[in-house]
């Protein structure tokens, strides 16, 4: 018998976030997704300096059947995020196909 997760049935969002780097904050954000139920798919991270400022500019696939705004609220509460912001509202789930 299989645990695994069918991700094909399982919502997933774009979300696109920018946080002041620091130690541990890409940690802490890691940590909310998952602790709000969500897994992470894909996530590409970006350095930039801008005014003397360090930010880390974060996108992030998720899945998950939660409500995504309320993972979007968790990770605007995180004292290191500047902003968070919802791509797309759900994008359709893969279907697999046969030949």
């Amino acid at each position: 018998m299989s645990t695994e997760r069918h991700p094909q049935t399982t919502p997933t969002y774009k979300i696109t976030c920018r946080m002041i780097h620091e130690a541990a904050a890409l940690e802490r954000l890691c940590q909310v997704v998952r602790i709000r139920g969500f897994r992470i798919a894909k996530m590409a991270v970006e350095t930039s300096v801008q005014n003397a400022e360090e930010s880390l500019y974060i996108a992030l696939t998720v899945q998950g059947v939660r409500p995504v705004a309320m993972l979007q609220s968790q990770l605007e509460k995180l004292h290191t995020v500047a902003e968070v912001i919802l791509n797309t509202t759900a994008l359709a789930p893969a279907v697999g196909r046969t030949a």
